[in-house]
């Protein structure tokens, strides 16, 4: 590559005259080498004039990106506050969907607890709905039966339980079903068990003792002593039908009579009852009313075994205070043990087998 001649400028041209002058004694004296040195420095000059160009250019260029980059960062951040306002407003808008969409959850959620509950009931009905005639059957003979059975309780009486069952075995009767044959065969055998078991009767019992209390007034004492008729009264009525002729023989056979009867032996087993006074004779037989009265009340509370030890005790004191020897007395006893032996039967058969069998059925099995 040659390199270009270097122009001259007129400074140039007029300033070598000038370094001539003196220039000339010297170029006897110096080597021909020092007169090539000008040339170097012109194309110094020119390079570092060219470097100094370069840099100026460059230094604009860069200025000039420089400034071009301000004005694109300057762009960016505009945008990214643009951005970053217009993000803000989208979380705002976000969060309030959010909350929205909470609101809708929570009111679905309630709305789907709601159709879910409709859904078991109508599922519940239509399981209801769609029962089978032979489960219809079953429940309604348990029920049926069951009922009877607190009736008899309360009652004590067998009937009602006993025509539940006839009612319920007609009814599977009409049903051939192989499934409530040990059904029918259950209400037959419990029918059969509850009308060959002896039950008492409660309306005679009570009538039993309403007839006791009665009999309690009167009731003779062990220390009462026997009345007898006056013997004026006596004469007056052998005077009526006998006549005046044995009138004499009846008045004196009945003063002998009244003279006997002052005197009287006879065996106490209890000597508490010798000793009572006429008020304690009162309260004796007013207890006596009590116990069987209490007996009443067991009885149509059907609570047997208080009943019974309330009878017991009438008993005792029956034979303790009363005169056992007495017509009415025998019978009072005699009504008292009847009673006592028929209270042992008091106790209602259950249908534990018809349960069973109507429980079998409404399984299914």
């Amino acid at each position: 590559m040659t390199t270009p001649e270097p122009l001259e400028s007129p400074n140039a041209g007029s300033a070598e005259p000038v370094a001539a002058a003196p220039a000339a004694p010297a170029a006897v004296d110096r080597p021909p080498v020092a007169a090539a040195l000008p040339p170097v420095s012109r194309r110094l000059v020119l390079a570092l004039g060219t470097v100094a160009v370069l840099a100026l250019l460059l230094t604009a260029l860069l200025w000039e990106r420089l400034s071009t980059l301000q004005d694109q960062l300057a762009r960016q951040t505009a945008e990214a506050g643009a951005n970053a306002a217009e993000a803000r407003t989208l979380v705002r808008e976000t969060q309030q969907r959010e909350r929205e969409l909470a609101a809708r959850q929570a009111v679905l959620e309630a709305r789907l607890g709601e159709v879910a509950l409709q859904r078991s009931q109508l599922e519940e009905l239509m399981q209801s709905l769609s029962r089978s005639r032979d489960e219809n059957l079953v429940v309604d003979i348990e029920s049926a039966i069951r009922l009877a059975q607190q009736q008899s309780q309360l009652t004590g009486s067998v009937e009602p339980l006993l025509a539940a069952l006839r009612t319920a075995e007609q009814r599977v009767q009409r049903v051939p079903q192989a499934r409530l044959a040990p059904l029918q065969r259950a209400l037959a055998r419990d029918t059969a068990r509850i009308k060959a078991t002896p039950l008492a009767d409660t309306p005679t019992l009570l009538a039993r003792l309403d007839e006791l209390v009665r009999l309690a007034d009167e009731l003779p004492l062990a220390n009462a002593v026997g009345a007898r008729a006056p013997a004026a009264a006596l004469a007056t009525q052998a005077v009526s039908e006998t006549g005046l002729r044995d009138w004499w023989q009846r008045s004196l056979k009945a003063v002998q009579d009244e003279l006997r009867g002052l005197v009287r032996v006879s065996r106490i087993d209890h000597p508490d009852a010798v000793l009572l006074s006429p008020e304690q004779s009162f309260f004796v037989r007013e207890n006596l009313k009590l116990l069987l009265l209490n007996a009443r009340l067991g009885l149509l509370a059907r609570q047997p075994d208080a009943a019974r030890a309330d009878l017991l005790k009438a008993g005792a004191a029956l034979e303790k205070y009363f005169d056992a020897d007495a017509r009415r007395m025998r019978a009072a006893l005699a009504l008292l043990q009847q009673t006592r032996e028929q209270m042992k039967t008091l106790e209602l058969p259950r249908v534990d087998e018809t349960l069973a069998a109507l429980a079998t059925a409404a399984a299914g099995r």
